[in-house]
């Protein structure tokens, strides 16, 4: 493939997760707040929610409480966020 021929279409189409959804959410266990190059491409808009919890030891009320933080967030995709009381110019 030459340089001119990449796209983000034909990169994303070689990724490791291509074909399907976008990433939610990213629970990482055993108290690391980092991702590792992980699936960086696939992360760049995930929620991501850190727990001490080792993964052998993580129960469904961990899952839950995972959940309800990510119910929580808001999901704004890239966006800056909307300034409450600013006058828009």
């Amino acid at each position: 493939m030459l340089p001119e021929e990449l796209s983000e279409e034909r990169f994303a189409e070689r990724l490791s997760l291509a074909g399907l959804p976008q990433t939610d959410l990213l629970i990482r266990t055993g108290g690391e707040q980092r991702v590792s190059n992980f699936l960086l491409w696939d992360l760049a808009y995930a929620e991501l929610y850190f727990t001490a919890r080792l993964w052998p030891d993580f129960t469904v009320t961990d899952l839950e409480e995972a959940l309800a933080y990510f119910a929580g967030r808001e999901r704004r995709f890239g966006q800056i966020a909307a300034r409450r009381g600013v006058a828009k110019v």
